[in-house]
């Protein structure tokens, strides 16, 4: 059976060329006579896979000497709760901006710890857009200012990295990670699940810049202190190594279809081609003000629920699949990952003509 082309935002598709790799590699990884996943994490072969696949992370992000990268588990998730044990560690203070799911779901985390403020927010217009943001908005003693650079379930993304002065900046990257080249040097740290677009789910990959680290409070559970993990490389535990493995695979993708700029490009063609469709339909419409449109989400509705759904139904029998939209936005979602290729926007772009023209 053919593939289909899966819009899922996650987890979600991973480019062929890498699960093909890896199903050749399957039961004999490079002449070691076992699979990457049964091999244990101490071994020379192992190393050499994680230590290869922060190398290629280091050189296509361009991450300075000075961050430490971090392959952990637990999801984006577990860090909503790290980062304030790790981090909210001087005034107790950290400002938070508001974009929609996971920043809310962050923030409420961080009031736990400590002082956590929301400074802005565009609940207002259910995350429809990124608020309008100035160095003056955050707390001059704040410990960070935090925010979600892209915001998988409303199709927003910071455009601008936010000025904050000399405060750190952490921004949650799941899903845009890789997808363009971006200044590491801007943050005191960058996370993200790897489940979008790095690799399957069970990896979150952790940028720090170092002199943050050695500061965890006392009551910090050990799997949530960063320093012990960054001291260990990442192995204090077992870590989750297939998942690195496809992650290293990954990289090695990207790396030979020429880097994050060449990567960039990819996605702002997809993209345009299909936000270029929504501005022309009649039918069709995004949910999001056209300057914060993220290139890697792509929310959208007609205006009707029965056709909303009949949407859906038809797209999934022709093989356009997890295109239902997030229950507080409604409608219609296409996650676009670096993984997605053109053609699979091309095919629905060509369906949701068909569509607009057979139900107008």
């Amino acid at each position: 059976m053919s593939r289909v082309y899966n819009f899922s935002a996650g987890p979600s598709m991973l480019p062929e060329e890498v699960l093909k790799k890896a199903a050749s590699e399957m039961l004999d990884y490079e002449g070691s006579g076992q699979s990457v996943m049964e091999m244990s994490h101490r071994s020379k072969v192992f190393d050499n896979i994680i230590k290869t696949a922060e190398k290629l992370l280091r050189e296509l992000m361009n991450i300075p000497d000075n961050y430490k990268v971090l392959f952990l588990q637990g999801g984006a998730s577990t860090q909503f709760a790290a980062i304030p044990l790790n981090f909210m560690n001087g005034s107790n203070k950290a400002d938070y901006v508001i974009t929609g799911q996971w920043a809310k779901k962050a923030f409420a985390e961080a009031q736990k710890y400590g002082d956590a403020k929301a400074v802005a927010s565009s609940a207002d217009k259910t995350f429809s857009y990124i608020p309008k943001l100035d160095k003056s908005m955050f707390r001059s003693d704040a410990d960070y200012v935090y925010i979600c650079m892209n915001n998988t379930i409303y199709g927003t993304v910071y455009h601008e990295i936010p000025d904050t002065g000399n405060i750190p900046l952490i921004a949650d990257i799941s899903s845009c990670f890789l997808s363009e080249p971006i200044d590491v040097t801007k943050f005191g740290m960058l996370y993200g699940g790897a489940q979008k677009n790095v690799a399957p789910a069970g990896l979150t990959i952790c940028i720090i810049r170092e002199d943050l680290l050695g500061n965890a409070r006392d009551i910090t559970p050990t799997m949530l202190n960063y320093t012990i993990h960054a001291d260990a490389n990442s192995l204090y535990n077992t870590p989750p190594c297939y998942t690195i493995y496809i992650c290293k695979l990954v990289l090695e993708w990207i790396k030979e279809l020429g880097g994050l700029e060449k990567m960039k490009e990819r996605n702002e063609k997809k993209a345009k081609l299909l936000y270029d469709f929504l501005d022309n339909s009649k039918m069709f419409r995004g949910t999001v003000v056209p300057e914060d449109r993220s290139l890697m989400n792509v929310p959208f509705v007609t205006d009707s629920d029965e056709l909303n759904a009949k949407f859906i139904e038809e797209a999934t029998k022709n093989r356009l699949v997890n295109l239902k939209g997030h229950r507080t936005v409604g409608g219609m979602r296409a996650s676009i990952y670096n993984a997605m290729p053109y053609e699979g926007v091309e095919k629905l772009v060509k369906f949701m003509s068909d569509f607009e023209k057979t139900n107008s």
